[in-house]
């Protein structure tokens, strides 16, 4: 699968720019200053001094840009990978025994599915120490239920399947037969819920500390937006307070988006491209055709 997708221009770009983010969390706050140090004058413009400005408080834009990073995508993984989790779990332990238990949690799923999930969202962290914890848990409780529905759908084809049956006969337990046959036949489908489920709680985790329900201490991309807004920087024209980390938003959003796009056309062929079916039927058309004679019984 990673070689499929590394071999696509749109992953490798979609890869690069992810790499490129993750190094500037983790290696950006020993670079440059105190994101929270008060060096200049307030709302300054761009200059030589401080590439993208000050804040409302004198604070260095670029500073909190970097030093927002590494909490804003720790969130956003971490939430894209115990949702994926949950609802791997949950989806193909409701297709795999079926009957009452599947009744059970499909009951539960769709419950969850019913409750719109940011207001849910916002009613919780508004009562829960702000925190990136709490805007990890909160956004796992409200956004497990979606994958689970998908992974269960496809669990129940896969049920089906006479490699599971095999498996089931041979006497292998439920837990292996899960783990080793069902979910392993899944790997495409558990990649794109993990995209998804990030670029969700990525735009989820920023809305929710834009509107003062995170640590408004703390230095993150949604923090940011949150002190812009407060010092009325698109009133005062202060661009430089919210377009950069406004970009990079969108630049992380986009690339996960190219990676999940690359994830369903690898899995999918249906959604290649005219030039890799003139491709495929280019090369049916050099391959020669070997006939093999049909005996019949006498």
């Amino acid at each position: 699968m990673i070689a499929l997708l590394l071999g696509h221009p749109k992953a490798r770009v979609g890869f690069a720019i992810l790499i490129g983010f993750v190094l500037l969390g983790a290696l950006g706050p020993w670079v440059v200053v105190d994101p929270l140090a008060y060096l200049a004058r307030p709302h300054e413009p761009p200059s030589s001094a401080h590439w993208l400005g000050t804040t409302g408080q004198g604070q260095d834009v670029l500073a909190q840009l970097v030093g927002g990073t590494r909490v804003t995508l720790v969130v956003a993984f971490t939430v894209g990978v115990v949702v994926t989790v949950i609802g791997a779990i949950v989806g193909t332990t409701a297709a795999y025994f079926g009957g009452r238990i599947d009744d059970l949690l499909s009951l539960i799923i769709n419950v969850f599915l019913v409750i719109p999930g940011l207001p849910l969202a916002v009613v919780i962290a508004a009562y829960m120490p702000a925190s990136p914890f709490t805007i990890t848990l909160v956004l796992v409780f409200t956004g497990w239920a979606w994958n689970a529905r998908i992974v269960r759908s496809q669990a129940l084809s896969l049920r089906e399947r006479e490699f599971v049956a095999a498996a089931i006969v041979g006497g292998e337990s439920h837990v292996r037969v899960i783990v080793a046959e069902i979910l392993p036949n899944m790997t495409s489908l558990l990649a794109s819920c993990f995209i998804s489920a990030t670029v969700y709680a990525l735009g989820a985790a920023v809305g929710l500390e834009f509107l003062g329900l995170g640590d408004i201490g703390m230095v993150t991309w949604g923090t940011t937006l949150y002190w812009a807004n407060n010092d009325a920087a698109l009133l005062t024209g202060a661009w430089w307070m919210f377009v950069p980390t406004g970009l990079c938003i969108a630049l992380v959003g986009y690339a996960l988006v190219l990676v999940n796009f690359v994830v369903d056309e690898v899995s999918n062929p249906r959604l290649r491209g005219e030039q890799h079916w003139r491709d495929v039927l280019g090369r049916t058309a050099l391959t020669p055709m070997t006939a093999t004679p049909v005996m019949r019984q006498p």
